[in-house]
């Protein structure tokens, strides 16, 4: 048996540390199948994607074991898995591309249909989900990991292995906020040297998007987020200039002539969107990385996209293809280039994970990381 913790309702109210919406079950280890390997998970992070299944945000098929972010040591292979070994370290990616649908064949598996559709049921990609309670109830996987647990089965596709010199406490983080928000500025935005970017949202991808667009040689970074502490971490990350939504408008006409040519969106909020919009130079690119809640409605000036050539960009997962990025982003860390220490706030045990909810949505961490067994 196992722990895991495993959220039953998003109807939980704040603060969690008394509504207790995750609860600490003991399910069944389960076995990998066919290209599927199972991975003790050493690191699993905490991320608002985890934050927005639990307040309601982003609707799940409950009972959910949650966790999406992490990086373990192989722990079995399931039939056909010959490219890795026990005891290898690995990172886990939160999009399982089957490799042959419409957006694989296109380049983007970030996108892919059958990942995204297992996802979406609490499934594998290979397979129905695998884990139960002790009396046989079904118990659906988040994002194809599952990782606020000791040990999750995964799809192959779902794992990049990592050099024996990369610390976990680091490579959990590429799994989803360096993917997300580095992708955001290197694949979706293509920022190139010269140009000036504007983040709004100084969470993990946020600072993320900061650190890769400040390592680009003449780019100008200009972070926003309410939280002063966020600011000032934004300038460590290599920002040149932080401050306030309310001041966003005031530093970009100071500071920028004409408007940035990237604005980057890492709150999930259609108003914080539209703000972007109007702070970007004639043929800028507001890129969308933030997930905004589903009843949010987007309503700007149409005129600006055909008579100003500005450009409103989604970006998933960053619009990575992780076997390449994952290796690429952990060489600018490797070259001092993407300081992401910076980013973790602090390690706690397991079982301090529903406390460590309030922490992140009051903003008081960046990413926690959770030790489970401990």
């Amino acid at each position: 048996m196992m722990q895991s913790a495993v959220l039953t309702t998003s109807e939980a109210g704040r603060p969690y540390a008394r509504s207790l919406p995750l609860q600490l079950l003991e399910l069944e280890i389960p076995q990998p199948r066919a290209g599927e390997v199972l991975v003790r998970i050493e690191r699993a992070s905490l991320c608002h994607s985890d934050l927005s299944v639990v307040n309601g945000s982003r609707l799940r098929p409950l009972p959910m074991a949650l966790g999406h972010e992490a990086a373990g040591v192989v722990a079995g292979l399931g039939d056909g898995v010959s490219d890795l070994q026990l005891g290898q370290a690995v990172v886990m990616v939160f999009v399982p591309a089957c490799g042959s649908c419409r957006a694989c064949s296109a380049g983007r598996p970030a996108l892919c249909y059958r990942g995204a559709e297992a996802n979406g049921s609490g499934d594998l990609l290979h397979g129905e989900a695998l884990l139960r309670t002790r009396s046989g109830e079904r118990i659906n996987h988040h994002l194809g990991i599952s990782a606020f647990a000791e040990f999750a089965v995964v799809a192959r596709e779902s794992l990049v292995p990592l050099d024996e010199d990369v610390p976990l406490d680091v490579a959990a983080l590429f799994g989803c906020a360096a993917l997300t928000g580095v992708g955001a500025v290197l694949n979706t935005a293509e920022v190139q040297p010269g140009q000036s970017v504007i983040v709004f949202g100084l969470g993990a991808v946020g600072l993320m998007a900061v650190m890769a667009a400040a390592q680009i040689d003449g780019v100008a970074v200009i972070a926003i987020d309410p939280l002063e502490s966020k600011q000032e971490l934004a300038l460590r990350c290599g920002a040149k200039l932080a401050g306030s939504p309310e001041a966003a408008a005031g530093l970009a006409a100071d500071h920028l002539d004409g408007g940035a040519d990237v604005v980057i969106e890492a709150v999930g909020s259609a108003n914080v969107m539209a703000a972007g919009l109007g702070l970007l130079a004639r043929g800028g690119a507001l890129v969308s990385v933030g997930l905004s809640h589903p009843d949010q409605q987007l309503t700007v000036q149409a005129l600006q996209f055909a008579g100003t050539g500005k450009r409103l960009l989604g970006s998933y997962m960053g619009d990575a293809a992780p076997s390449r990025d994952i290796p690429r982003y952990l060489q600018l860390w490797q070259d001092g280039r993407l300081p992401v220490e910076l980013l973790h706030t602090d390690t706690r045990p397991l079982s301090a994970v529903n406390e460590s909810l309030d922490a992140l949505a009051d903003g008081a961490v960046v990413r926690r990381l959770l030790v489970p067994g401990s």
